[in-house]
């Protein structure tokens, strides 16, 4: 006779304790091998920023053992490690300007702002108890997002710099709107398309083997169409432009499983930033410094020319195969090394197996995103979980693709390892995402309880030799649910006490 066994589900908290040690060690040795690569000995503050990062990242693995024991055990150490690899490398460009004579002390400030996004972090998880109450703010997630999207275009807090309109000036704070908007819109576009999805996939007609959307279906993917492109146009902006639009369609895709969505919208982008760069000049020079960027006049040109991109491919050409080693480089010949260009950077000192190394820990993040979202039960946290973990992809993308010539440039900013408090606070909030959501995609179900022979079901009482429903007990003829019914179950976000 076949028995079945109980399978007991392994929290993983013990697994991500040791690979957060690896990621540390990672970390604080990235950080001594610049100490030793620049100046021939070890950074005299190296115990107190290993001690610091050592406790940034137990602290998150407390709070996981506290609020979230059943999050997935990769998804913390990846992040310490980008993280910690991406501030190794803003010290060594410090180390670099400091001695051309350059304003630097960018590194302190990213450990800052990486503190303070592990605590965000951190209270996301400890507020946040059940993922689907973002249900809730749907439509007010909307109206954030646009919100966002629109601060840099007001006349007294948007900035420009270098042509691009996306900065928003607080005192002396300076922040990106749209690393925050991108948040917001996941959460809008989770909630909105998890409602819609049956009439996005089942209804339209059939052509060339595509079900194409009817037409009043279109609605929702020609607003954030119009959306990107007026941020192309208006902030100058193609890289936030190209990853919102990017996003819905993703999440466009999850929802329906229709390859349509994604033709209509690749080819609504191309179309649009095609005609964009045929009208707008400042989109126009961003493809004439992909397109002919080797060009001398292009090259030289002042704003909007590709000489920042050509000396990039240049120090990644001198990295080779295992690059020149930490601290040999030269990451101060180009200009916003620390932030834009960090890829290069990297690929400079590091070579292309440095570089397909740290691109292996985006790809092993998302699965894990990818993951959590095949595994939660609802389709709002399928889809958010899918979307954060495509958002995190699809920006490595953008970027690398940007500074590798494979598309045109962009302002974007690569994830966990770039200078940029905006970048570092969205991006931590994102992992707090997902590991609330692959905490209630590993948690086991509760067991059932045995019930003896004689015992009552539950829901049942004792009513002389018989057993009826409790319901039934308590609901007098022609009347509606008793004491004892269960409620409406048809919306159960509306009852969830996710907050705490």
């Amino acid at each position: 006779m076949a028995t079945v066994e109980p399978h007991r589900v392994r929290a993983g908290r013990g697994v991500e304790l040791g690979l957060l040690v690896l990621a540390l060690a990672l970390a604080v040795g990235a950080y001594a091998l610049v100490g030793l690569g620049t100046s021939d000995e070890v950074p005299a503050d190296v115990l107190g920023y290993g001690a610091g990062l050592a406790a940034l990242a137990l602290g998150m693995h407390l709070v996981l053992r506290w609020r979230a024991p059943f999050a997935d055990p990769v998804i913390l150490p990846v992040t310490v490690a980008l993280n910690g690899i991406g501030l190794a490398m803003i010290y060594r460009i410090d180390v670099a300007y400091e001695g051309a004579g350059k304003d630097h002390g960018f590194a302190g400030r990213q450990l800052l702002w990486t503190t303070i996004s592990v605590v965000l972090a951190a209270a996301v998880l400890v507020c946040l108890r059940d993922h689907r109450t973002l249900r809730r703010y749907t439509y007010t997630a909307m109206v954030v997002g646009l919100v966002l999207l629109g601060l840099p275009l007001l006349p007294v807090l948007g900035t420009s710099i270098n042509g691009a309109r996306i900065w928003v000036n607080v005192g002396s704070v300076g922040m990106q709107p749209a690393e925050f908007a991108k948040l917001a819109l996941a959460v809008f576009f989770a909630g909105y398309l998890v409602t819609h999805r049956d009439t996005l996939a089942l209804a339209g007609p059939r052509f060339a083997g595509l079900q194409l959307p009817r037409a009043r279906d279109l609605g929702p993917i020609l607003v954030v169409w119009a959306g990107s492109i007026a941020v192309l146009v208006f902030e100058r902006d193609l890289g936030t432009s190209l990853l919102l639009f990017g996003l819905f369609v993703a999440m466009l895709y999850l929802a329906t499983e229709r390859v349509s969505w994604v033709v209509i919208g690749l080819l609504m982008f191309v179309g649009g930033a095609v005609v964009a760069s045929s009208v707008f000049s400042h989109v126009a020079a961003r493809f004439d410094a992909w397109l002919h960027a080797m060009d001398p006049e292009i090259f030289d040109r002042l704003y909007g020319g590709s000489g920042q991109l050509v000396r990039g491919l240049f120090g990644m050409a001198s990295g080779g195969l295992f690059g020149t080693g930490w601290g040999q480089g030269r990451p101060d010949l180009v200009t916003y090394a620390e932030s834009d260009f960090i890829v290069p950077s990297l690929g400079e000192e590091l070579g292309l197996t440095g570089l397909l190394a740290i691109l292996t820990l985006y790809v092993v993040l998302t699965q894990r995103g990818m993951r959590a979202a095949v595994g939660v039960r609802d389709g709002f946290g399928k889809l958010l979980a899918g979307g954060l973990a495509f958002v995190v992809a699809w920006q490595c993308f953008v970027v690398v693709g940007g500074v590798t010539r494979l598309i045109p440039l962009t302002g974007l900013t690569t994830p966990f390892l770039a200078y940029g408090g905006s970048s570092l606070l969205a991006n931590w909030i994102i992992v707090a995402l997902m590991l609330r959501v692959s905490d209630d995609a590993r948690r086991p179900a509760p067991a059932a309880r045995g019930v003896r022979p004689d015992e009552p079901l539950p829901g049942e009482v004792e009513a002389g030799p018989t057993r009826v429903p409790a319901a039934s007990a308590t609901r007098a003829p022609g009347t509606g649910a008793g004491v004892g019914a269960e409620p409406d179950d048809e919306h159960p976000t509306e009852r969830i006490g996710g907050l705490a």
